[in-house]
């Protein structure tokens, strides 16, 4: 809704994927379209859209899972240790586990706390927080 880019993401079944999302991860629900299976969710800015496959469904190719081959979103968090104990524990598929990272932006030096998760439908989650 601020956005200027907020990807969808077609799922196989959407309340699994709400449970991942706003249960797990603490995404909210800006507002669904419960008619075309359909729901936007935030969280700490981040935004991003969920849409059961169905026949109105944009798809260019078969899908196959994993889905999300090739791509990973990254959403920047605030509460990374607390959300790496959720995701650890056998709730998520862990990619990733956590570690602390230093990427080169321009001159300076962008570090952070970050692990990878993988969604029910195979799209890979980065969880980061910018370490201060």
């Amino acid at each position: 809704m601020s956005n200027a880019l907020v990807p969808e993401l077609y799922v196989s079944r959407l309340e699994t994927s709400l449970r991942f999302y706003c249960d797990l991860l603490g995404f909210e629900t800006v507002y669904a379209r419960e008619a075309e299976r359909f729901v936007y969710l935030r969280k700490d800015g981040a935004e991003l859209m969920l849409e059961e496959i169905g026949e109105k469904s944009w798809i260019s190719a078969e899908l196959s899972q994993p889905f999300g081959r090739g791509m990973n979103l990254q959403v920047t968090v605030s509460e990374i240790e607390s959300l790496y104990a959720d995701c650890s524990n056998g709730a998520a598929t862990l990619k990733v586990p956590l570690e602390h990272r230093a990427y080169s932006v321009g001159d300076r030096i962008i570090k952070q706390t970050q692990f990878v998760i993988q969604d029910p439908d195979g799209y890979l989650i980065q969880l980061a927080q910018v370490d201060e």
